[in-house]
């Protein structure tokens, strides 16, 4: 396997990867920017978390609908564009505050500021398969962006709630669309563009039936399909702990520091496995994928056994740990993924697998919210693992082990040599 260092050298990498963190700070800045905007004038915290909603659904909307984008215009240009759309957006966010302007309108101009961040996601993994030829680097690539990709959304969150604390969302948004310009001008000056391989449908319509064709090459290819599938059912499971660890530390008279430590269990050992799993192979790591999907709901099974005391918060925090590390199949799962898909059909086909799994995100965390309430925070984790871990297992029965098999020799050993699959 190609050394981390490699990767870094590798021209184009390294500002790239800087931009799209600087990008990632300012969505989640954006946010806690307009919820407190929205709660300092309204008083009403159900008003606040509906903001956050607001801020999902044009995610799913700008990955799917939006999607097609990156298969017309070269990667580099749909990264650079969005990063500026979303510069004027936060700065007309900046103006309306200013102004006093109508709720409504904030909420209109985040909304469209995550709409069209939607494309980035499909075009950042498109980069990274012109920017890789060796695909046993694209591998190594694509575990230190799914690392990146944990560690960023922890930084946004912090930073942007430091940042609104101690000055106020107006200076949040002014160093908002600072990151947004910053990571346009890394994309625009550091990054080569190439052409698109697609060949896509003209005009208005066409770009809706290329949506339609990217979804039915998804459904028709059996190994995407149990890939696609395996990443929704295991995020039941992978959400559930997050959702209810202040619940758990609150019902339970528990520490305050508590519901940090509970909630960075379960990232903590996702990045550990990605640094592990990103080692190895890309045959042993998609022959491992299965295994340690199915083990990875084992160890939430004994959150509601568990007595929910001071005593045993480390042993609840281990186990979470420990699920977080399997949650490390994922790295193969979505490196191959992107790799077996047809060049042509890339954007769509990654923007609708993005929108799929962003909206399965949102009702586990609902699902495992009102379970919850019903049952307790204990109960509703040992319930969403038992559920994943039961689909897994139907899906187990069923996997494509040779197409699979097939697939990442293709993907990472034919292809290794710098030609498209």
């Amino acid at each position: 396997m190609p050394s981390y260092a490699s990767v870094f050298r590798t021209s184009g990498f390294l500002p790239s990867f800087v931009a799209l963190s600087a990008s990632t700070w300012g969505d989640y800045v954006a946010r806690i920017c307009v919820a407190f905007e929205v709660r300092e004038r309204t008083g009403s915290d159900l008003a606040m978390a509906s903001t956050f909603a607001v801020s999902l659904l044009p995610s799913v909307l700008g990955r799917s609908l939006l999607s097609p984008l990156a298969d017309r215009i070269p990667a580099k240009h749909v990264l650079v564009g969005s990063d500026v759309l979303r510069t004027l957006f936060v700065l007309l966010l900046l103006l309306t505050i200013v102004q006093g302007a109508p709720l409504l309108l904030l909420l209109v101009l985040l909304f469209l500021m995550q709409l069209f961040g939607g494309p980035t996601v499909a075009s950042y993994q498109i980069l990274l398969t012109d920017l890789f030829p060796d695909r046993r680097a694209f591998l190594r690539a694509r575990g230190v962006a799914v690392l990146a990709e944990q560690v960023n959304q922890t930084i946004g969150l912090a930073v942007g709630g430091v940042v609104v604390a101690l000055l106020s969302p107006r200076a949040a948004l002014a160093a908002d669309a600072a990151a947004f310009a910053l990571s346009a001008a890394l994309f625009a000056l550091a990054v080569r563009a190439r052409a698109v391989a697609a060949r896509p449908t003209p005009g208005v319509g066409g770009f809706f039936r290329d949506v339609g064709d990217g979804a039915r090459y998804l459904a028709g290819h059996r190994v995407l399909v149990a890939l696609l599938l395996l990443s929704l059912v295991s995020v039941w499971a992978i959400a559930a702990p997050e959702a209810v660890a202040i619940p758990y530390v609150l019902d339970h008279d528990l520490p305050e520091w508590a519901g940090g430590f509970l909630m960075a269990s379960p990232v903590a050992g996702a990045v550990l496995g990605v640094v592990l799993v990103g080692r190895w192979q890309p045959e042993v790591a998609g022959a491992r994928m299965l295994p340690m999907a199915l083990l990875m709901p084992a160890p939430l099974l004994l959150t509601a056994v568990l007595p929910a005391t001071s005593a045993w918060l480390p042993v609840l925090g281990l186990l979470w740990f420990g699920s977080g590390v399997l949650q490390a199949f994922i790295l193969p799962l979505q490196a191959t993924f992107a790799l077996v898909v047809a060049p042509d059909l890339r954007g769509r086909v990654i923007g609708l697998a993005g929108a799929s799994a962003m909206t399965t995100s949102a009702l586990a965390f609902l699902l495992a919210g009102w379970l919850s309430e019903v049952f307790g925070p204990a109960t509703s984790v040992t319930a969403c693992a038992a559920l994943s871990l039961g689909a897994i297992a139907l899906l187990a029965a069923r996997w494509p082990r040779r197409g699979l098999a097939e697939a990442v020799d293709v993907a990472f050993n034919e292809m290794s040599a710098g030609s498209e699959p």
